[in-house]
């Protein structure tokens, strides 16, 4: 069985409790009024999101789940503080964005790996009657509870981070080649939505150099206003350096008509194409002689490329283009 894909999870975090402050005197024979020794409660524990770049999806995540942060212990006589809480550490994919759900403020964005954010802080420890003693006051029977550690309501939305965003319609061979050219194993088949959620693989070139590519579900006309299931998949399309269009010869409309379409629903989504690297590939040219070949690409734009995934014919070219854009577009980083 693979992970389960979860791009989007609604969770509860809880910080821990502050340990309560305790009222106590110092007891030893022989000497029956000893002073107050009453220790202060320890600190409740933090929550904490940190980016595990070995993570692409939320399904470690269940939405409604409630993760918890360790009490502080209350304190202890002769002056011990309680111990404090333990810290409790979620890890989350690159890409992942927190919301506050009861205020809808956008808390933090999680891309770098490594990072880690504090969301949810734990309650301080109470205070105990040792820490009230004055030159007046010298047997006080005064402590403080700990105070409560934060709850939040919290939504994890993911947005895939790849190097490159493979964007066509259903049925393009994007699932073929991606299996091709990496170790990934998408589904496929000869049926629209083969691909339910997006896939990343990695390609390994020569001299330990790889890249990663995102396989995003086709798209259909009037993704960009939520048609199929577009909204939730264009959102991963977001974040990747370079937009590689693949189109295919056997689909009703033609390659044109496919990049004419793809490149409007991307846009109308709110894409910003001028500052995105963006790259045009014509798949399946094994299913084309070469004059219908050369007419297609002469409709495309200007550096479109063309392979074939069945037969490899154009295939490393074509990888050794796409690792050239992808140094380039990591220098920008």
């Amino acid at each position: 069985m693979g992970q389960r894909f979860a791009d989007r999870v609604d969770i509860i975090v809880k910080a821990g409790d502050g340990g309560d402050g305790i009222v106590s005197f110092h007891r030893e024979p022989y000497v029956p009024k000893g002073g107050p020794d009453g220790g202060n409660g320890g600190r409740g524990g933090d929550v904490y999101l940190r980016v595990d770049p070995r993570l692409t999806t939320l399904a470690d995540f269940r939405s409604g789940a409630i993760f918890a942060a360790g009490d502080g212990a209350s304190g202890g006589s002769s002056n011990k503080t309680g111990k404090s809480g333990k810290d409790l550490v979620l890890r989350v994919p690159p890409g992942t964005l927190v919301t506050d759900r009861a205020t809808g403020r956008l808390l933090v964005d999680l891309r770098r790996p490594g990072r880690e954010e504090r969301v949810a802080e734990g309650g301080r420890g109470g205070r105990g009657n040792a820490s009230f003693a004055t030159s007046r006051r010298r047997a006080p029977r005064r402590r403080t509870k700990g105070s409560p550690g934060e709850r939040l309501r919290l939504r994890l939305d993911l947005k895939l981070m790849a190097d490159v965003g493979l964007v066509g319609f259903p049925n393009v061979g994007k699932s073929t080649f991606l299996s091709r050219v990496t170790a990934a194993r998408p589904r496929t088949a000869d049926y629209p939505f083969t691909t339910l959620r997006p896939l990343l693989g990695v390609v390994s070139m020569d001299r330990g150099f790889s890249f990663v590519i995102a396989d995003l579900p086709g798209l259909i006309e009037g993704a960009s206003r939520g048609r199929g299931l577009g909204h939730r998949f264009l959102r991963h399309a977001e974040r990747n350096r370079i937009m590689l269009f693949l189109l295919a010869p056997d689909l009703e409309v033609t390659p044109a008509e496919q990049l004419e379409v793809l490149r409007r629903e991307a846009l109308e989504y709110g894409l910003d194409l001028e500052r995105t690297a963006v790259l045009v590939a014509l798949a399946k040219a094994d299913l084309l002689d070469e004059d219908s070949l050369r007419e297609e690409l002469e409709a495309l734009p200007e550096g479109t490329v063309s392979f074939s995934s069945a037969t490899g014919k154009g295939l490393q070219e074509f990888l050794a283009l796409l690792a050239k854009m992808v140094v380039e577009a990591r220098k920008g980083d």
